[in-house]
């Protein structure tokens, strides 16, 4: 994968977002959802239903080019050091889960731009916790609630 920093860093630098991510892929290469459209309790429902689960279909050479969704994952964000001022950085009462997601609403809510540039990409081994272990099971219900009690 190389340095991704000078492509994320050309990205930012280029546009009026704020936070700015790259194409997430795990270590076999399949591609990661690090992109996604703000949940909702309808949109949560429907996922525990076997539905969509608010991902951007990204990775393919139609969607390459860099785009703007609602939220990108915690997993790599790279900021404008005066918007994460601006924005009073990640808020620490989300423990682990959706302060990623919080973020960008407030920077969404403040009028900044979210930016996901998937023409540059990072590995990141995923260990999806809270699919196997209840206590953060629990971290992520938690976090989830606040997170549809403040912006639901």
């Amino acid at each position: 994968n190389g340095n991704p920093f000078p492509a994320l860093i050309e990205c930012i630098e280029g546009s009026s977002a704020a936070v700015v991510a790259p194409l997430i892929a795990s270590p076999s290469g399949e591609i990661e959802d690090n992109a996604r459209h703000f949940p909702t309790l309808g949109s949560l429902l429907r996922k525990a239903f076997g539905g969509p689960d608010g991902r951007y279909a990204i990775g393919t050479s139609s969607g390459s080019a860099r785009f703007s969704p609602d939220w990108v994952a915690g997993m790599f964000m790279l900021f404008r050091a005066s918007d994460f001022a601006t924005l009073e950085g990640f808020d620490e009462s989300y423990y682990l889960y959706y302060e990623d997601v919080d973020i960008c609403k407030r920077a969404r809510l403040a009028g900044m731009e979210v930016t996901a540039c998937p023409t540059v990409q990072a590995t990141h081994d995923a260990r999806r916790a809270s699919r196997r272990n209840l206590r953060h099971m629990r971290w992520h219900l938690a976090s989830m609630l606040r997170y549809l009690w403040r912006h639901g």
